[in-house]
């Protein structure tokens, strides 16, 4: 390496050092065990290897950079100021603190720059890999002989505890499966962990583990400039798989008493051992003190990465004039275009009577792959039972990414995290296919889509005990009312196919995750949700039958209880009972109406109150009150045909009515 380049990267490394320490220090919280070991690799990754320009931090053929192990956060935020985003100093002093841009874990759309949000370990390695499988399809789809639009790479920082997480496993496997040659793991292996050292509950050889796999493995000395620079050149040069670079650090490099210990993972060093670690390093003594040659070295990097971007632009610009269908698809895809008359177009698709809502939410998948070319496909292995599957395209694999199905095997964690991944990525709204008993599996994967307000659209099927024989273990019971406690995403569990297509536009139209609950058993097709959206599922709760004076029984339903509610309520009219039916689908969209509109279905002359939904009863007061009647299920199912289920949890017209009179 070049001894003026070295001398300035070891000063941006001894930056990012101060500057970390500084402000956790100024918190009395955070991490600063990472930021101390990894400097020398965020000062060359930002100094040197990133091709990005931060002064347009969107840019589109970006290198992408995920700090997975984002305890660390000091480190990107220390290195994205220094480097050029729109990060003040100011905002490094406010590390930690209410509405800074310097949170204690990266997130997205919050700091400039921040490419994932991260936190939950191995969450940010599943992220980096869906950003590797986004840029290897638009490679794919635009690239051609004369252009080479798209040629990023996609780097990620990992630690110790995000090696371990089984997320991260699962991820690196399929990245390994479909050859990801653009995606770079870099494993901070300092082998001290937040309870002590690693060997204290890990002795695996990750290397064999990842060469295992199927990816190139390299090990450095994380500190060393010289040897950073070789592997990370070599890599770049000629990189045909998914690499994995170990390298091996000292956690609190430079505090002279907690380096190499647990100690410096999670607090900060207090300010004697600030003063003692800066003295050991021979850093200035001022507070959050930045040498006017560190940000002349950035500024000058600036110069010419803003050439790089005129050019890419200029490049784009005559692809675009050359390839004009091709700039069409790629306009629709990058601002995810929906057609004006899509719901009309949704109605008019033909649909058996009864059906199943998964095969109908399958029927408008193929139908939407056709006119929405960012709508991509996944599922954990079970494609052909969620119906997820997009027929008239091949599924994704390691030599051809022009398939819009990714077969993620079973691993339901990963398709959650490399969702979220495709969906930063900016490009793609992704599917994510499985039984929703399994959400369970990927529900942190959730969690964070619904943080981020990632638009991710899970297709959750065998919904209820009512998928029958697989038993208690497969029956959903607890799982609708656990992704309804989750902020921002949007459940809707629709009752037919007309409340299915519906269901779609709300997804495709909700700039943020949604969850479609689907039956397993055909449900029959009602005459009373053939209505506009705007009228029905957009309101999220909606009357399909009107009581005719006063009520003396409202019944509240959702999914394949919607059309057991009404045949309650033609017995209870036949007993000269007055019964409002509300279809349920969506709490969340129900929650976002006017307070007039909630007025007019939950208040007045409404008798009694009943809700049934074959789920267990969690939630369900906001619409029957403490003094309702629940119709739900409170325990796990059972292994049996679907017509003694009913018999057995009460859900036939004889056992509510013996529950309504």
């Amino acid at each position: 390496m070049d001894i003026e380049l070295k001398s300035n990267l070891k000063k941006i490394a001894d930056t990012i050092r101060s500057l970390s320490i500084e402000a956790i220090e100024k918190a009395k919280s955070g991490h600063p065990g990472l930021p101390l070991g990894c400097a020398e690799l965020a000062a060359y990754l930002y100094g040197v290897a990133l091709n990005h320009y931060p002064k347009n931090s969107t840019w589109l053929n970006r290198d992408r950079f995920v700090l997975s192990a984002g305890h660390g956060s000091m480190l990107l935020y220390s290195a994205l100021h220094l480097s050029g985003f729109n990060l003040s100093i100011e905002e490094i002093k406010r590390f930690r603190q209410l509405h800074a841009k310097t949170p204690g874990h990266p997130e997205a759309y919050v700091t400039e720059g921040v490419e994932a949000t991260t936190g939950p370990l191995g969450h940010g390695i599943g992220n980096a890999v869906g950003m590797a499988i986004g840029q290897k399809i638009l490679k794919e789809k635009f690239n051609n002989e004369k252009y080479n639009l798209f040629n990023s790479k996609i780097y990620c920082l990992a630690g110790d505890g995000c090696m371990m997480e089984g997320a991260a496993s699962e991820a690196s496997s399929l990245a390994a499966h479909l050859c990801l040659d653009n995606l770079i793991l870099i494993y901070d292996s300092n082998k001290i962990t937040l309870d002590g050292p690693l060997c204290e509950s890990t002795s695996e050889d990750t290397k064999a583990r990842y060469r295992a796999y199927g990816w190139d493995v390299f090990e450095i000395d994380g500190h060393d400039l010289d040897a950073i620079d070789a592997v990370f050149s070599e890599v770049k040069q000629r990189q045909e798989r998914p690499t994995l670079i170990v390298a091996n650090t000292i956690i609190g490099k430079g505090s002279p008493h907690k380096a190499g210990t647990h100690k410096v993972h999670g607090s900060p060093l207090g300010e004697d051992e600030v003063k003692a670690t800066k003295q050991a390093l021979n850093l200035p003594e001022d507070k959050f003190y930045v040498a006017q040659s560190v940000y002349d070295y950035f500024n000058r990097k600036l110069e010419k990465e803003k050439k790089i971007e005129e050019n890419w632009n200029e490049m784009f610009s005559t692809w675009a004039n050359e390839n004009p269908s091709l700039f069409e698809e790629f306009k629709k895809m990058q601002n995810k275009t929906l057609p004006v008359d899509l719901e009309d177009d949704l109605k008019k698709i033909e649909m058996k009577n009864p059906i199943a809502s998964r095969e109908t939410s399958g029927i408008c998948i193929n139908y939407l792959a056709d006119v929405l070319p960012f709508l991509y496909s996944g599922s954990a292995d079970l494609s052909s039972s969620d119906k997820s599957f997009i027929n008239k395209f091949k599924q994704i694999s390691h030599d051809n990414f022009k398939g819009r199905n990714i077969k993620y095997g079973v691993r339901e964690f990963a398709m959650g995290t490399i969702s979220n991944g495709l969906a930063l990525f900016d490009f793609f709204i992704p599917i994510a296919a499985t039984f929703l008993v399994f959400s369970d599996y990927m529900r942190n994967a959730i969690r964070l889509a619904s943080l981020t307000k990632l638009q991710v659209i899970y297709q959750f099927t065998h919904d209820s005990i009512f998928l029958g024989e697989d038993g208690p273990t497969h029956q959903a019971v607890e799982q609708i009312a656990s992704l309804r406690a989750m902020p921002n995403l949007h459940v809707i569990r629709p009752c037919d196919s007309n409340e299915v297509k519906m269901a779609w536009l709300a997804s495709l139209n909700y700039k943020g995750p949604s969850a479609l609950i689907l039956s397993r058993q055909s449900l029959a097709n009602l005459d009373v949700t053939n209505i506009s959206y705007e009228k029905g599922l957009s309101k999220g709760a909606y009357i399909i039958k009107k009581e005719n004076k006063k009520a003396d029984f409202t019944i509240f339903a959702s999914g394949s209880e919607v059309s057991l509610a009404l045949e309650v309520a033609k017995s209870l009219t036949k007993m000269d009972k007055d019964v409002r039916v509300v279809s349920v689908p969506s709490f969340e969209l129900f929650d976002k109406q006017p307070k007039e509109y909630k007025d007019s279905i939950l208040k007045g002359d409404l008798g009694k109150k009943v809700s049934v939904e074959a789920a267990c009863d969690c939630g369900r007061e906001k619409f029957i009150g403490l003094d309702g009647i629940s119709i739900s299920v409170d325990s796990f199912g059972i292994s049996a045909p679907i017509e003694d289920l009913k018999e057995v949890f009460g859900f036939t017209v004889d056992a509510i009515l013996q529950r309504l009179i």
